[in-house]
C-alpha cells in the first residue's frame, strides 16, 4: 500500500508512517479528512501536476451580453485561472479577400517547391500580425476564482452577438478521484503525513503539563514543531521546483 490509489489508502498510508497501529495517533478521522483536503488544495494550487491546461469553446448567450461577463461555472467549475481569450473578430477568420488569404493562395506552391523564400514569407506574416495587433488587438480579460466570472473588456452590445463562439484558454484542477496517480505523488504523501502529524501535536499540546501514571507525559509541542518544520520544507520545495511559472496574462 505504499502506492495508494484511493483517498482512504492515502489516509491509511499516512497514519502508518506516523506509527499506527503500533502507536496510537490521537487524531479524529474528521480531522484527517480536513488535513487531506488542505494538502490536495495546496497540491492543486502550486504543483504543476495538480492542474491541466484546457481549451473551452463557449457559445455566447444573450445573458452573457446582458451581464457583461461569462459565468465560468457554466463552462467548468474546476477552472482556477484564465490565461487567454482567443481573437473572435474578423481577424480571427480569413476570407478570400483578406491579404493573408491571397498570400497563402499565391505563395503556397512556391513555398512547397522551394521557389519562394520562407524567411521573407515569415517576416511578412509577422509584420501583418503586428498591424493586426495595433488595429484590432486581443480583448483584455479579468477573472477571479472567488466570483468565477470572466470579464472581457469590450462593448458587448457592439463587438459580439449571441451565438458567436469564444475560445478560452484556462487551467483546471485535476480531480484525484478520476486521476488517481495524484495520490501516489511523493511530495503529496509526505505533505499529508506532516499535516496529520501537526494536527496530532496540536491535539496533544492540550495536555502538555498533565502527568500520567508511571511518570509519562505528553510532548505535543515537540511533535507540532517537528511537523511544522517538515511542512515548511515541503512547501518550499514544491514552490521552487514544481510550481508553474507565473503567466502575465492570467486574469
Amino acid at each position: 500500500m505504499a502506492q495508494p490509489a484511493t483517498r482512504q489508502q492515502l489516509k491509511d498510508y499516512s497514519m502508518r508512517r506516523l506509527g499506527y497501529p503500533v502507536i496510537e495517533i490521537n487524531v479524529d478521522d474528521s480531522q484527517v479528512e480536513d488535513r487531506v483536503d488542505d494538502a490536495l488544495q495546496f497540491f492543486a494550487e502550486y504543483h504543476f501536476d495538480g492542474v491541466e491546461k484546457m481549451f473551452y469553446k463557449h457559445e455566447v448567450t444573450s445573458d452573457d451580453i446582458t451581464n457583461g461577463y461569462i459565468d465560468m461555472d457554466s463552462v467548468d467549475s474546476s477552472v482556477i485561472s484564465v490565461t487567454r481569450l482567443f481573437q473572435f473578430s474578423e481577424g480571427g477568420s480569413v476570407n478570400m479577400f483578406d491579404v493573408r488569404y491571397q498570400m497563402a493562395l499565391n505563395d503556397f506552391y512556391g513555398l512547397r517547391s522551394g521557389l519562394s523564400n520562407l524567411a521573407y514569407y515569415s517576416q511578412i506574416k509577422s509584420h501583418l500580425s503586428l498591424i493586426q495587433q495595433h488595429l484590432d488587438p486581443e480583448k483584455q480579460i479579468r477573472f477571479s476564482r472567488v466570483t468565477n466570472k470572466l470579464y472581457v473588456d469590450m462593448d458587448w452590445s457592439e463587438d459580439i452577438n449571441a451565438g458567436d463562439y469564444l475560445m478560452v484558454e484556462a487551467y483546471t484542477v485535476l480531480d484525484p478521484e478520476t486521476y488517481t496517480e495524484i495520490y501516489k505523488d511523493r511530495l503529496l504523501k509526505q505533505y499529508i503525513t506532516a499535516q496529520i502529524k501537526r494536527q496530532w501535536g496540536a491535539n496533544l499540546s492540550k495536555f502538555e503539563n498533565i502527568q500520567l501514571p508511571g511518570g509519562v507525559s505528553f510532548n505535543g509541542t515537540q511533535i507540532f514543531e517537528q511537523a511544522q518544520a517538515e511542512i515548511e520544507k515541503i512547501e518550499e520545495e514544491v514552490q521552487l521546483r514544481y510550481e508553474l511559472p507565473p503567466h502575465f496574462m492570467t486574469g
